[in-house]
């Protein structure tokens, strides 16, 4: 009979494993073994954290992407659980063996999921792919849990007063390592080496934790060919990690390649999101495009059409102090700085990583408006700041506009930047008379969003007027200009305002009239109880 196996027959029968002393004798064995299930409980939320911020990245952080992983990776939990009750009469090489897979499958799972996600070009490939690293993973780290506790009770009394103890000690270590994961993901991980190399990093550490437990803890309970098989496999998934993170460069490169159409000027990856610049010349013009999560925010070609329809109907009522929520690309802000008597712009944005690219590889396009002496940069959650009523920085009276210049509401966090709360928070900080324009979508290809966003903004208080323009690089895109006063406001333009490129009184005069195939609908507004848009975002594009 292999030594293993007499080992757990000594643990059911509380007696000593025969011809070999009890591991637990060792000193280092219960502190090795708690210190081993801390690390894994880190490295399995890691993974799990991971999975989310895929989900957001590459499936929009939509509800369904994002149920899919808590509840898939919940319910894998369990039946890697039940999966593992066959081995837990021979824990020290199966737990060996799942924690060299996992280390494997979690720290592959990233690369895996960008590369299916940029090669393919397939929302339904990239949510199989998730669908099923969930599960795996979560399956492996499920089986941890038996594993581990029938090595916490080898050589020990199996009374249920010691069974307690060693569920409490095993819970314990566990939640400890799941808090030392959970905060290492936001705070250390991500922002750090992004998404594909903190998860091969994680798989090491895992990897890593399983040899060191293997060194001092396991081998009284394996044969020496068990033992040497379990290092060599520890050893060769370290190896292939390796080898992933050396070449993870080059594959990350050639994964951008097919994602984005010209050459990538940089790439960081921060606390949020993806942040991607491409530079391309086409008939000695330069087109730089920013992405957001491999979405595309502007082209410089055509980016001033966007700009102008979301500024100029803005500032008609002659502000003197204009709020900016979102925009951190600081395009906004730059045609600002050029309207007569406008003294200063509050711009909130949250990701300070944005501001940055903003002022360094975006400086062709936005002249350096972030940095001018007019414009006061607040780093904040934009409902969150509002609720704060501004901190301090609404001017007496309120601002006299307002621009919502703000990624479409993709996810849940987005989409209550599109309710009808947080219009009255808005509502709040802007004078009596003061404008605000929201970037709507498209009423062409995104019908609900664009037409639930005017219903939002409407239900909030505001009177509003829809409108939307060409953009070559996104098509016909909408807007909202909506007057605090509760009247619908004339779309005007300021016959002081120099130098347009775009619009003037008879194209602005057309952007207010929509044809039959983008006739509005009547909808309902979205709330935070009811986040509405966030199902028309999910619709994607119609047309």
């Amino acid at each position: 009979m292999p030594d293993e196996v007499r080992t757990a027959g000594a643990v059911r029968t509380g007696a000593e494993p025969a011809g070999r002393p009890a591991p637990r004798a060792g000193r280092w064995w219960r502190p090795v073994v708690l210190a081993s299930v801390a690390a894994c409980a880190a490295c399995g939320l890691i993974y799990e954290l991971a999975l989310l911020t895929l989900a957001t990245t590459v499936q929009g952080g939509g509800i369904v992407a994002t149920s899919l992983v808590v509840a898939g990776y919940v319910a894998a939990l369990g039946l890697g659980a039940l999966l593992a009750k066959p081995f837990v009469d021979r824990p020290a090489s199966s737990f060996i063996g799942v924690e060299a897979t996992l280390g494997l499958v979690g720290g592959v799972s990233a690369t895996a999921l960008y590369v299916t996600f940029t090669t393919l070009g397939s929302d339904a490939a990239s949510l199989v792919t998730l669908v099923v690293a969930t599960a795996a993973i979560g399956m492996l780290v499920g089986a941890e849990v038996p594993l581990l506790m029938s090595l916490l009770q080898t050589g020990r009394r199996t009374g249920s007063a010691e069974a307690g103890r060693v569920l409490a000690d095993l819970n314990a270590a566990d939640y400890l390592g799941a808090l030392v994961g959970g905060l290492s993901w936001p705070f250390l991980l991500l922002p750090s080496f992004g998404m594909q190399q903190a998860a091969a990093i994680t798989g090491l550490v895992n990897v890593a934790a399983a040899a060191v437990l293997l060194a001092l803890a396991l081998r009284g309970l394996l044969s020496r060919t068990q033992t040497v098989v379990a290092a060599l496999s520890l050893a060769l998934v370290a190896a292939l990690l390796g080898t992933l993170l050396v070449a993870l460069d080059g594959v990350t490169e050639w994964s951008r390649s097919k994602l984005y159409p010209d050459p990538v000027l940089s790439h960081t990856q921060s606390a949020y999101q993806e942040i991607v610049v491409t530079r391309a010349r086409y008939n000695g013009r330069t087109d730089r495009r920013l992405y957001l999560d491999g979405t595309l925010q502007y082209s410089s070609l055509d980016e001033y059409r966007y700009t102008e329809a979301l500024v100029q109907p803005a500032v008609a009522g002659r502000p003197r102090d204009v709020l900016v929520l979102g925009g951190g690309d600081g395009l906004a802000a730059r045609d600002l700085l050029a309207v007569p008597g406008v003294r200063r712009v509050v711009q909130v944005e949250l990701d300070p990583a944005v501001l940055e690219v903003a002022r360094t590889e975006l400086l062709a396009d936005n002249r350096g408006s972030l940095d001018d002496p007019r414009v006061e940069v607040v780093v904040d959650d934009a409902f969150a700041w509002l609720r704060r009523g501004g901190d301090g920085a609404v001017p007496p009276g309120g601002f006299g506009a307002v621009l919502v210049d703000l990624p479409d509401p993709r996810n849940a966090a987005l989409s209550r930047l599109y309710s009808e709360e947080f219009y009255g928070l808005v509502r709040g900080v802007t004078g009596e008379n003061g404008l605000m324009v929201v970037q709507s979508g498209s009423p062409f290809s995104t019908p609900r969003q664009f037409w639930r966003t005017v219903a939002t903004v409407d239900s909030a208080g505001w009177g509003t007027t829809p409108y939307h323009v060409h953009v070559p690089t996104f098509g016909d895109w909408g807007f909202v200009l909506a007057s605090a006063d509760g009247d619908a406001p004339e779309l005007r333009l300021r016959p002081d305002v120099s130098g347009l490129r775009y619009l003037d009184a008879g194209t602005l005069e057309a952007a207010g009239r929509f044809g039959r195939d983008v006739a509005p609908l009547r909808l309902e507004p979205s709330t935070l109880d009811r986040p509405r848009i966030l199902d028309d975002a999910r619709r994607g594009y119609e047309r």
